[in-house]
């Protein structure tokens, strides 16, 4: 088995003899073997444990075999405790999602510490074997139906070219202790599901279906390689900042594709980009929601946004007679002069220049309601705010994007759009009151 782990290394390109690397040590089978086989191969080892303190004692008890077992066999460790339930429920993520964030993102600080070149865990075949199954069980793309990856960034894999069985047959044979999770004789976990449950079902159709299952996933790792290169030329021919081409999309070999490639890392489900690729022929103002974005289908685009704009609808900021400049919601910086008929008067919607005498302070900056109206500029008759987004052709997102200057319950401006004629500058102006808009 050592000779298969070093030509996998070899092969894969994982690791240099002269590199320092990490191993993760859980203390099971898997992790054990692995140190022993990297430090038979003659790399330099350091050892790193994470407590989850998710088995109560059982947890404890893995801290202190590893601790003993790594001075018994002078190998640096470094260990950390992690109450996973507490960052499961702050961040709203399974117990197994959260061990795992936390698991990888100290790695990565350790190595960077000890300047290691890479951190070795201890997946296997059957660990491949299981996540290409329960990808495909919850929905996924090319990506996902290729297993655990042999290398991702810093994290190398080099028990991915051995089994489960192996792994056992080398540490028995070798007389490497362990420590045994019985966790994993239970079906509450999906992983489990399936290798205690499903596996062995599909082993009865066909005694090798993890062997045929791992060459199903080399083989679309090699069709990735080619779907990868056009998925990446039509996402640049189709996305324009959050803008989606509607047209340019469709014209794509495969729409949904392009779509699951743009919008799954933003949590959009397949069935959610399924039903968006199905209605881009359909009337506009559609929104489509993940938990923390949202698409607009808007008559040539799919614009996508995240939801702080609905969540700030009721929010106001205040502006009062003695601020100079302002970062939150918009940045504005405010200036007064005194009114002389030399004075320049600039025409721009950006900027705002009314008669200070006519503003009632503090001014207010919120967002557009049911039945604001206000007077267009250079008009007398008043307009209601809707239909002047209506005569703009403003979407949905834009709606919600647009900010109103108030000044006791009259609109002011149409920030970055519109000011209100009841305000503006007259012969009888004394000072200027002036609003830039920095973009």
């Amino acid at each position: 088995m050592i000779n298969k782990v070093r030509q996998y290394i070899s092969n894969n390109n994982l690791i240099s003899k002269e590199s320092k690397v990490i191993v993760g040590l859980s203390g099971g089978p898997d992790s054990m073997a692995l140190l022993d086989i990297l430090i038979n191969l003659g790399y330099s080892c350091i050892a790193a444990h994470c407590n989850f303190h998710l088995r109560d004692d059982a947890s404890n008890s893995d801290e202190v075999f590893v601790e003993k077992w790594c001075s018994e066999n002078n190998i640096p460790l470094f260990k950390i405790d992690f109450d996973t339930n507490e960052h499961a429920a702050k961040q709203k993520i399974s117990i197994e999602m959260a061990a795992r964030n936390l698991r990888y993102n100290w790695f990565e600080k350790l190595r960077m510490e000890q300047n290691a070149k890479a951190v070795a865990v201890g997946h296997h075949k059957d660990d491949s074997v299981e996540t290409i199954l329960i990808n495909l069980i919850r929905g996924t793309g090319i990506k996902g139906l290729t297993g655990i990856p042999v290398k991702n960034k810093y994290i190398i894999r080099p028990l991915l070219a051995v089994t489960r069985n192996e792994i056992m047959e080398y540490v028995s044979s070798n007389g490497i202790s362990y420590v045994v999770d019985h966790t994993n004789e239970e079906d509450i976990y999906t992983r489990n599901i399936i290798r205690l449950n499903v596996m062995p079902i599909l082993e009865t159709i066909n005694p090798a279906v993890k062997n045929s299952i791992i060459k199903t996933s080399s083989n679309l790792k090699e069709v990735e390689k080619i779907y990868d290169n056009y998925i990446n030329i039509a996402i640049k021919n189709v996305l324009k900042g959050n803008h989606i081409h509607i047209s340019s999309l469709k014209s794509t070999n495969s729409p949904q594709s392009v779509l699951f490639e743009i919008l799954s890392p933003l949590g959009f489900t397949s069935s959610t980009i399924e039903d968006i690729s199905s209605n881009l022929d359909s009337i506009p103002g559609k929104i489509y929601l993940s938990d923390d974005y949202r698409i607009l289908k808007d008559r040539d685009y799919l614009i996508i946004s995240d939801n702080t704009s609905e969540k700030m609808h009721d929010k106001e900021y205040l502006i009062y007679s003695e601020n100079m400049e302002i970062e939150l919601p918009l940045n504005l910086t405010i200036n007064t002069n005194k009114y002389t008929p030399e004075f320049e008067i600039k025409r721009s919607s950006s900027i705002l220049q009314v008669d200070i005498d006519k503003l009632s302070f503090p001014l207010i900056l919120r967002k557009w309601r049911k039945g604001d109206w206000f007077v267009p500029f250079g008009m007398k008759g008043k307009k209601k705010i809707s239909d002047f987004f209506t005569d703009n052709k403003f979407n949905l997102l834009q709606k919600e994007e647009t900010w109103l200057l108030v000044s006791d319950d009259n609109i002011v401006w149409i920030v970055d759009h519109r000011a209100d004629n009841r305000f503006r500058i007259t012969n009888t102006t004394k000072t200027v009151y002036t609003l830039t808009l920095t973009k």
